[in-house]
């Protein structure tokens, strides 16, 4: 299992931890401020905010919530002093992981980051020191129930896709970055049920942990996940579907 689709996997396994965490709400609300301050608060005109708004609906938030997300964005309402940082370092055994995030204050953010990085034995890294291993690509999954892999492979010719992936749970599509839009919306027109829709850091290559490894592993980027600030970890490593039994 890749270290670009194991997150998602595992978070349907436990339930969606985000959610749990009663912490999806403002991950996304936070998206949704950034994504209006980037590109205006004309969701026809800006696709990263009108992906935010359908995530936002598609996860049953207040419509009213939404409205003052992009009015925080726009400067219409206070509140809107956040900015995306990016952190990246190395976890136990070398892996390579990469942290999204959005706050309001870096420095408590950083130090958090780093914090947790020295506990779960990893190491934050300078800007670049991991980044180049990945690649922005769009990420859609497919529970493998919900239709033949045949089906699914002429889904995938129709849509002109860059790549994909099976196995004996998920059908896994990877689009560029520009046509990751395009796709989403035709997936949705045709009412085909999504289990993961994002842009996702895509490693170019991914490496194998050890049974001792993984655990250690996974507990750190679980808990980069559950810091507030995070929005997205993504990491370069492959486990078995025993390690993650095993965790």
């Amino acid at each position: 299992m890749s270290g670009h689709s194991k997150w998602s996997t595992i978070k349907r396994k436990k339930g969606a931890l985000d959610a749990k965490r009663g912490k999806l709400w403002t991950k996304i609300l936070r998206e949704v401020t950034v994504s209006t301050r980037l590109g205006g608060g004309d969701p026809s005109a800006n696709p990263r905010l009108r992906s935010a708004m359908t995530d936002a609906r598609s996860n049953n938030v207040p419509n009213d919530n939404i409205a003052r997300a992009i009015k925080k964005g726009t400067g219409e309402l206070e509140g809107g002093a956040l900015e995306e940082l990016t952190y990246e370092g190395y976890g136990p055994g070398g892996v390579a992981i990469m942290i999204e995030t959005i706050t309001d204050n870096k420095n408590r953010t950083v130090s958090e980051v780093r914090h947790l990085f020295s506990k779960h034995g990893g190491n934050l890294g300078e800007n670049g020191c991991v980044g180049w291993m990945f690649d922005r690509r769009g990420t859609f999954a497919i529970e493998a129930g919900e239709m033949s892999e045949e089906n699914f492979m002429e889904l995938a010719l129709e849509l002109e896709v860059d790549d994909i992936s099976t196995d004996d749970e998920l059908y896994e599509i990877i689009t560029s970055l520009e046509d990751y839009a395009s796709v989403k919306e035709e997936l949705e027109r045709r009412e085909i049920p999504l289990v993961v829709k994002t842009l996702a850091m895509i490693p170019q290559t991914t490496v194998e942990v050890d049974e001792d490894q993984a655990p250690r592993l996974i507990r750190l980027v679980e808990a980069l996940e559950e810091q507030e600030d995070v929005q997205d970890v993504w990491a370069n490593f492959e486990v078995t579907e025993s390690m993650l039994a095993a965790e």
